[in-house]
């Protein structure tokens, strides 16, 4: 979809409808939302609409950022800990790498 084509009402709730999707546990929706509206928020002349998409595109960044520690949290402590939690973590594991640890 071309911006440039779409109504300012249009794009304000289009980054609306991206911004709260990223709450139901789909964090690139927050991604998506900062890159796409990036321009239409700090790099266009003033508008109406501009200050509300710059409020959902700086939330939409803090989100991403967030999801992206919680996930790199998760990933480094369950590598680093997986042997250790012993069942637990074979429960938890869609591949149980085979061998000795």
């Amino acid at each position: 979809m071309d911006l440039a084509k779409v109504k300012n009402e249009d794009k304000l709730d289009l980054c609306r409808k991206y911004y709260i999707g990223g709450f139901a546990f789909l964090p690139f929706l927050w991604f998506i939302n900062s890159v796409w509206f990036f321009r239409e928020a700090f790099l266009k002349p003033e508008y109406q609409e501009q200050k509300q998409i710059k409020t959902y595109v700086i939330r939409s960044m803090i989100g991403t950022v967030i999801w992206i520690a919680i996930i790199t949290t998760w990933v480094v402590l369950f590598q680093t800990n997986r042997v250790a939690w012993g069942i637990t973590a074979d429960k938890i594991s869609f591949l149980i790498p085979t061998g000795i640890p």
